[in-house]
């Protein structure tokens, strides 16, 4: 195994990933954006994109961990030097991924007003929300199927090309945001809240075309589904189904802390909506090192250099505390302005500002519990993943904000909460992966 640990190989793998995925939330925060400071209604329509970003991320999340359990299998086979049997897999995941969406979509319209009640969405943000996602849910394949894209460029130990593909979608999306949602004078009628959801489709359409474009052009894998289906397609749907249990968890923590802060009222789900996707994008940045220990420790692991695999670690912790301090810093410094960049609303801002120092000083913790979490997904140990976020929602976050809301804390119990969560997914984290790789490294 030639590859070596440096900070000039981890960055070459880190900071595409990191500019890749940076582009969801940079899509959310636009649309925050733009909305926020509409004409009419802006609160209530800053609502409404932060209730079905709520749920859109969270069908995102439970359908899009096919990249992970790709990058996985790739990256594996990859160390071992094994690549041609899972040549096969990614058009095969993308069919049965895809299937399943078309399928959600169907089974969702018909009720997206009953869904939007369960986040205590009404009169307004409730109208807002379902014209919203009744546009916005038909980019859902398109987005499944760009994510199957960036797992197959992971496990091939490229981050290039998912950079480029998502710098395209998010200049189209931001281009189109500002279009449709304030018009053009004599060519564009102003569409408003409709206006962000076809610019959010719009460039996911775009971003699914260019992904298909470079990997057929770039690589030897191909998207013709063939059949039977491969070996790996049983491992494949074993980790989908173990993320699929582990993003509930995750998604079960996310509808609480928005049902709790749309039942404060309009300036409190408005406030959380702008703080939830800084921290959304603070996370994002910080997973573009844990996506360096995702597509290297599935190497590692398949070439059984465990030595590699615990400097890996060890390096990733100060390249990942590094960024998470770097953000804590930045939002320190534009800590007056921030908000004003969302919304102009004074009661939103004071509620607001009475949170982002929790979003800034959980960073640190969220370097340490994404960059584990990335490489445990890498190595494929999904199921202990799984068991350990069902425990930290089920034992520490959703006790805690019950506990604390009792004392009317409002939008702190939501953010306090969230800080212990992440702290009791990071911890354990770190001991099981010293008892699984110290010993063995010490051997090799």
């Amino acid at each position: 195994m030639k590859t070596e640990i440096t900070l000039k190989q981890i960055n070459k793998l880190a900071i595409p990933a990191l500019i890749a995925g940076v582009a969801e939330p940079i899509l959310s925060l636009t649309d925050t954006a733009i909305i926020g400071n509409v004409d009419t209604n802006a609160a209530e329509s800053l609502a409404a994109v932060g209730v079905v970003g709520t749920f859109i991320s969270m069908l995102i999340w439970v359908l899009g961990q096919t990249r992970s359990a790709i990058s996985s299998i790739v990256s594996q086979h990859l160390g071992a030097d094994q690549l041609d049997k899972v040549k096969n897999l990614p058009a095969q995941a993308i069919f049965i991924i895809t299937s399943i969406s078309i399928f959600i979509i169907i089974i969702t319209l018909p009720f997206a007003s009953q869904i939007f009640k369960l986040y205590n969405a009404s009169d307004v943000i409730l109208d807002y929300s379902v014209d919203y996602y009744s546009i916005r849910v038909f980019g859902f394949p398109f987005t499944l199927f760009t994510i199957a894209i960036f797992g197959t460029f992971r496990g091939l130990q490229n981050t290039f090309y998912p950079m480029i593909i998502a710098i395209i979608g998010t200049i189209v999306n931001v281009v189109l945001d500002i279009a449709l949602v304030y018009g053009i004078d004599g060519l564009i009628n102003p569409m408003h809240i409709k206006g962000a959801a076809w610019a959010s489709v719009i460039a996911q359409i775009t971003m699914a075309l260019s992904s298909a474009y470079f990997l057929l052009s770039k690589t030897d894998i191909s998207l013709r589904i063939t059949f039977p289906f491969n070996k790996e397609i049983k491992n494949f749907i074993q980790m989908i189904l173990n993320l699929f249990v582990r993003t509930l968890a995750l998604n079960a923590t996310l509808y609480f802390a928005t049902r709790f802060a749309t039942s404060y009222g309009t300036e409190y789900i408005a406030a959380y909506t702008i703080a939830i996707n800084l921290w959304f994008l603070g996370a994002f940045i910080i997973d573009g090192y844990a996506s360096a220990g995702n597509i290297l420790s599935g190497k590692f692991l398949g070439a059984k250099n465990y030595k590699k695999l615990v400097e890996l670690s060890q390096f990733l912790i100060k390249c990942g505390i590094g960024v998470g301090i770097i953000l804590l810093l930045l939002g320190l410094i534009s800590y007056n302005f921030i908000g004003h960049i969302f919304t102009k609303d004074q009661l939103v801002l004071d509620e607001f500002y009475n949170v982002f120092w929790i979003v800034l000083a959980m960073q640190p913790f969220c370097a340490l519990a994404f960059i584990y979490d990335g490489m445990f997904k890498g190595m494929g140990k999904m199921k202990f993943l799984r068991n350990l976020l069902l425990l930290s929602t089920g034992l520490v976050f959703i006790p805690l904000l019950f506990l604390l809301d009792s004392f009317d804390l409002k939008l702190y119990a939501v953010f306090i909460a969230l800080t212990f969560w992440i702290i009791a997914r990071g911890i354990p984290l770190i001991i099981k992966f010293r008892q699984l790789f110290l010993s063995l490294s010490q051997k090799t």
